[in-house]
């Protein structure tokens, strides 16, 4: 006992109820998952999952739609979602640290540039959002900040050096001098 759906897919009907035979598979789906759960758990399966015996933790709010959203962003560590103005005020912030991690002078320049061209660019796009506030930064200037720090933390690693090597030097004569 077939029946036609009107899309020419033919299900088997159930002789007892004649009802669609899909539909109850679906309607007791539930029970087949519930019973293949609770084999795994007899099988152990389930022991030593990372976090066992642990609070699931913060869910989010449950008013807030999208809380799985963000904890996929924190989880992942992704980067790069804010809107153009956010994203390059939070580049601002951190320039300089970045800066100070490069030991070329061109490598310092090509980052400053590229800030700036993506300053230009958020200014240029019309997509909403908050304004873009964060001000040009002057390569020359910038640069020449980069320079002073270096030497800066090159004379403190340098006198660091030399009050290290002083004190090795005092320590081994105090030690020929105990003998």
């Amino acid at each position: 006992m077939d029946s036609d759906d009107g899309r020419g897919v033919e299900h088997a009907r159930d002789a007892r109820t004649g009802s669609d035979a899909a539909a109850a598979r679906i309607q007791h789906q539930y029970r087949w998952v519930d019973l293949q759960i609770q084999r795994a758990m007899e099988r152990g399966e389930f022991d030593d999952l990372p976090g066992h015996g642990r609070p699931l933790g913060d869910l989010g709010s449950t008013d807030d739609r999208d809380w799985w959203l963000k904890k996929l962003i924190e989880r992942e560590q992704i980067t790069g979602v804010l809107p153009a103005a956010l994203q390059l005020r939070k580049d601002d912030a951190e320039l300089d640290a970045l800066l100070d991690r490069e030991t070329a002078e061109p490598r310092v320049r090509e980052l400053l540039e590229d800030f700036n061209r993506r300053i230009v660019d958020a200014r240029r796009q019309l997509q909403g959002g908050p304004p873009v506030v964060t001000p040009l930064r002057d390569v020359e200037a910038e640069v020449a900040g980069w320079r002073d720090r270096r030497d800066a933390r090159r004379r403190s690693a340098s006198s660091t050096a030399t009050r290290a090597s002083r004190e090795k030097h005092r320590r081994r004569f105090a030690r020929r001098g105990a003998r």
